[in-house]
């Protein structure tokens, strides 16, 4: 995937920052691997989301067809396709963080709903915190440009909102279908009626 999206990016400079956090994400998977082997569920969304990731990095996340597409839909200038991978990035990666606080911290209750959300948020701020001084180092036209505001001075906030946007919709998911559709024990009180523990 990596070398598909790598084989004549738009911008070679640009797809290789984008990655510098892929990166840090592949070799952690790769190192918790034994230790912490996640299910293949997790597996699978991770991997959805680097697809749409590498896609982005691929043609430059302003400049990707998707984005233009949605322009019409949308009644918008803006490329939006940034803002469906912020949304797929607390989407796809908060049932991911969620498996990792149940099995290696032991987290139960509602926190393991709380918990994923705040740390789709946390990452999504450390990520825009990261984007700004990388920015900053470049020249102002090229920063802006890197960063993909298109002339929006809240894209970084817009940003972290559809990511916890995206965090609370699957923890509200993954809630509704461990309540109805997990497997429950069924027992027969004394008139004969079903009652589920």
């Amino acid at each position: 995937m990596f070398l598909i999206a790598g084989f004549r990016p738009e911008r070679v400079f640009d797809f290789f920052l984008e990655n510098g956090a892929v990166s840090i994400l592949l070799i952690a998977l790769i190192v918790s691997y034994r230790r912490l082997p996640l299910s293949d569920l997790s597996y699978a969304v991770i991997l959805l989301y680097l697809c749409l990731h590498e896609w982005g990095a691929h043609y430059k996340y302003t400049d990707v067809p998707l984005g233009e597409w949605m322009k019409g839909w949308l009644h918008t200038q803006r490329n939006s396709y940034d803002r469906v991978v912020h949304f797929s990035f607390g989407l796809m990666l908060s049932y991911p963080m969620q498996e990792i606080l149940m099995r290696s911290v032991g987290v139960r209750s509602r926190w393991r709903y709380v918990l994923p959300v705040e740390a789709v948020l946390s990452f999504s701020a450390i990520y825009e915190m990261l984007e700004a001084f990388m920015a900053s180092i470049l020249t102002p036209e090229r920063g802006e440009e890197f960063v993909g505001m298109q002339g929006d001075m809240w894209d970084s906030q817009e940003d972290m909102f559809m990511a916890g946007l995206g965090a609370v919709a699957a923890m509200v998911l993954i809630a509704i279908a461990r309540r109805y559709y997990s497997p429950r024990a069924v027992s027969h009180d004394r008139e004969g009626v079903v009652a589920q523990l």
